[in-house]
């Protein structure tokens, strides 16, 4: 079988997370949230989540490069 990556993109609120679980359940694909991954990063006070937190904090997107 060939390898499929998907990608949801949209607004908070559009649902991604939601079609995602679905996705995983239907297709037992894994679900990587990097807002989930961003979020435990500063809980944990980690070098990522400290920079993160900047951005976070401002209620922007953190950029691909801080990722």
């Amino acid at each position: 079988m060939s390898e499929l990556n998907l990608i949801l993109l949209g607004p908070p609120g559009a649902g991604k997370g939601t079609q995602a679980e679905r996705l995983q359940e239907d297709f037992e694909i894994a679900y990587i949230a990097t807002g989930d991954m961003l979020r435990q990063a500063v809980a944990d006070g980690t070098e990522l989540g400290q920079k993160a937190k900047e951005y976070m904090d401002r209620g922007e997107l953190v950029p691909d490069d801080v990722i």
